[in-house]
């Protein structure tokens, strides 16, 4: 019996390593650059990360890797050296450093991932949509596998928006607000118009939409916008939690990077509009510093309902002595 363990142990390694010689030259990792850029593998997974946390510190993206940190202190001190990459003394931790990416550096990545998206799709288009779908259900089923105890994997990340996601944020709100509260295509239509006045009238220096994914997936999202009456004020709008992503504190996460962005961005209150049965919402705006202001009964979406108006005040208190 131990003898045939081993044997089919044996079996399994070899089609195992097979498999990882097949990935790898498909998909280039064996080429001199990868995506025919300057980058290895190592690098450009760092510089994905750097784009894509909200606040990448060294530490958090070498668990997310399973990277040493002595390596990766060497991979940045690299892309620093290229002009990629710049490290702030954190204001949270002054033992810490906020590593930013450059403008080169955004625009290495942006290559990186333009690349990255075109090689995907010259694989999948050749492919019979059962086919296609039978491969991606495949490539979940060996990731979950594979991390499901896998503790140093993060739940989350946040990153900002790019083009595809609009859409996706409103299918999702639509749809969702549709099955659990019987909302009508009226809220289709009014986070339609909100998206679009985002990406037409956007400004980066005061504004900032943030997309939640886990394991490459979307689920969840958060805008943050300019008042358009109040200068000093900022808007809150959308936030949005998929229900197999929930209990994660995402939404949390969201709302505090809500409220980073604003303070930094030198915003003196956030608002916001909701309404009085989405109560798990209220429950993550209290517990951030959110009081509401007011509530008035109103008839949309296909329901009576009651909106409410909360606000969080940033400035800081005022010492007596």
């Amino acid at each position: 019996m131990a003898d045939s363990r081993l044997a089919t142990i044996a079996v399994d390694v070899r089609a195992f390593r097979h498999f990882n010689r097949t990935y790898t030259r498909l998909i280039g990792t064996l080429d001199e650059g990868l995506l025919s850029t300057e980058f290895s593998l190592a690098e450009a997974r760092v510089i994905y990360e750097l784009a894509t946390r909200a606040e990448p510190k060294a530490k958090e993206i070498a668990q997310a890797l399973g990277m040493d940190q002595g390596y990766l202190s060497r991979i940045l001190t690299r892309l620093e050296s290229s002009g990629l990459v710049k490290r702030n003394v954190s204001k949270q931790d002054n033992r810490a450093a906020d590593l930013l990416l450059t403008r080169a550096g955004k625009a290495a990545f942006a290559t990186l991932d333009a690349r990255s998206e075109g090689q995907a799709r010259s694989v999948l288009e050749g492919l019979l949509l059962s086919d296609r779908a039978h491969l991606i259900q495949c490539m979940r089923t060996i990731e979950n596998i594979l991390v499901k105890d896998d503790k140093k994997a993060p739940p989350y990340i946040l990153r900002p928006h790019r083009p595809g996601d609009m859409g996706w944020v409103v299918h999702r709100e639509a749809i969702l607000y549709a099955e659990e509260y019987g909302w009508d295509e009226t809220l289709e239509a009014l986070v339609s118009r909100i998206v679009a006045d985002f990406v037409t009238d956007f400004d980066p220096k005061r504004e900032r939409c943030w997309i939640a994914e886990i394991a490459g997936e979307a689920v969840g999202h958060v805008f943050l916008v300019k008042h358009p009456d109040r200068p000093n004020t900022a808007r809150l709008r959308l936030l949005f939690v998929e229900p197999s992503a929930r209990g994660k504190g995402l939404g949390h996460a969201l709302v505090n990077e809500c409220i980073r962005f604003a303070r930094t961005s030198g915003y003196r209150k956030i608002t916001l509009w909701t309404q009085s049965i989405l109560v798990a919402a209220h429950q993550i705006y209290e517990r951030a510093g959110f009081r509401l202001l007011s509530e008035e009964p109103h008839h949309s979406f296909g329901k009576d309902l009651i909106g409410q108006t909360w606000e969080l005040d940033l400035t800081p208190p005022q010492l007596t002595l």
